[in-house]
């Protein structure tokens, strides 16, 4: 547990990048300016035309410019979708806004998807904590919520992703045994909650540093590898047999004992210690018999 802590927080000190909003703007906005520089350029060309070349020649060339610099910028923005803005290779924020929208040309872009992504992942064969070999499968929500830690402080987001779902579903496996019988310890069978809880911690931890926030983990397989799925199938229904067991021959002997008080108490019939010892005898047999008892009629005495 502490091992695993302690590189999940390894992992957190390696965070470089951090989110923060892109000095972007709305693309509808720039779509005026554009139309607007069209105009200025459709001027000069009218300037020119009147062989007003000095005033003609600057109002083409602002226009032509003013047309090619704003055109350069436009880009599309899907809902969920964020776009890294970078000048040069420097991160200068991000833009989460949907819809038309519009950077400086020299700016360069990477698109991100900020939707829920769901992961089934691969049955592992792990052993649990008592060394049993067993599969186990689990379901991943996950979602990135810091686009600069998931484009520039792991490798490739996706796969970190993957792997680390692995890793923490192995280390998860490891802690607990698959089953108890007795219920007196944590399982992976029979505290789902639990150990969906947990593995979701763990896991979280894990993907910290590249900005991935897990909304939900659950196992969606888990069983005893196949080598040794028959002799466990027999260990648990002979567990479950003494279990059973158990529990008849504890209301068994609470039913003898109050049977014997009751009689006692109404004075219904004296018994000494033979006649007792038959008595429990009979209703020990009536009460754990998995098949229905046949009465004996007994015409002359315990003694005869």
């Amino acid at each position: 547990m502490a091992t695993s802590r302690g590189a999940a927080g390894d992992l957190k000190a390696l965070r470089l990048s951090q989110e923060r909003k892109a000095a972007t703007q709305n693309g509808y906005v720039m779509l005026l300016v554009l139309l607007a520089a069209v105009v200025i350029a459709g001027a000069g060309i009218g300037q020119l035309a009147a062989e007003n070349r000095g005033l003609g020649g600057t109002l083409l060339g602002f226009g032509v410019v003013a047309v090619a610099i704003v055109s350069a910028g436009f880009y599309f923005l899907q809902p969920n979708q964020a776009a890294a803005i970078l000048l040069f290779g420097d991160y200068r924020g991000t833009d989460r806004q949907a819809g038309l929208r519009w950077r400086l040309p020299w700016l360069t872009r990477t698109k991100i998807s900020t939707r829920v992504h769901n992961v089934v992942s691969e049955r592992l064969k792990v052993n649990d904590l008592r060394g049993n070999p067993i599969e186990i499968a689990s379901n991943v929500v996950w979602r990135v919520t810091d686009t600069a830690q998931a484009l520039y402080d792991v490798d490739d987001y996706n796969k970190f992703v993957f792997v680390q779902i692995e890793s923490a579903v192995r280390a998860i496996a490891a802690r607990y045994p698959y089953d108890d019988i007795e219920h007196q310890e944590t399982t992976l069978r029979g505290n789902a909650n639990v150990i969906s809880a947990e593995l979701r911690a763990e896991l979280q931890d894990r993907v910290a540093v590249a900005g991935i926030t897990i909304d939900e983990c659950r196992l969606t397989h888990l069983a005893y590898a196949q080598e040794i799925a028959q002799a466990m199938l027999r260990r648990q229904q002979a567990e479950a047999v003494i279990a059973a067991r158990s529990k008849l021959v504890q209301g068994a002997v609470g039913m003898v004992e109050m049977a014997l008080q009751m009689l006692s108490e109404k004075e219904v019939v004296e018994l000494d210690d033979e006649r007792r010892a038959a008595m429990v005898s009979n209703l020990m047999v009536v009460l754990c018999s998995e098949r229905d008892t046949q009465p004996v009629v007994n015409a002359g005495t315990l003694y005869q």
